[in-house]
């Protein structure tokens, strides 16, 4: 993997490849086993897995082009009071501003697009390497963002 795709660096992370939908599941689930024995809340998890799904499908799916000979990776850090993970892929990434705003009249009808929707909705912090092909996204504890108000 060289920089182009993973421009977000995070201390003592783990990586995941993964080169197929069939796969995705499997590379969440190990991430999810490790947030599910740490201290975040049930909402909180659910937020996480919901997020970390969808970004792990649009790399493979939508950056790969669900080409098996490209990768996405999954690389995560867990701490007692956040959660980072950034997923990349070898496409040759998208521009966030150009993608429809599912809430718009013309896309509510629409079967797909809101799968960044979410993920912003449900993660504290997302953002986006220059290339368009990495997603880094934090979640914060609640009793960190308790202690914020």
């Amino acid at each position: 993997m060289d920089s182009k795709n993973n421009d977000f660096l995070l201390e003592s992370a783990k990586t995941i490849e993964v080169d197929s939908l069939d796969r995705v599941s499997y590379a969440c689930g190990v991430v999810m086993d490790a947030i599910n024995a740490s201290n975040f809340a049930h909402d909180e998890v659910f937020a996480i897995h919901l997020a970390l799904e969808e970004a792990v499908v649009n790399a493979i799916k939508h950056g790969n082009n669900c080409d098996s000979s490209k990768k996405a990776y999954l690389s995560y850090s867990i701490s007692d009071d956040r959660v980072d993970i950034v997923v990349s892929d070898e496409g040759g990434g998208f521009d966030p501003s150009r993608i429809p705003d599912p809430c718009c009249d013309d896309n509510l009808c629409k079967a797909s697009g809101r799968g960044l929707f979410l993920i912003k909705s449900y993660m504290d912090l997302v953002e986006y390497n220059d290339s368009g092909n990495s997603i880094h996204m934090v979640k914060y504890s609640q009793k960190v963002r308790e202690s914020d108000r």
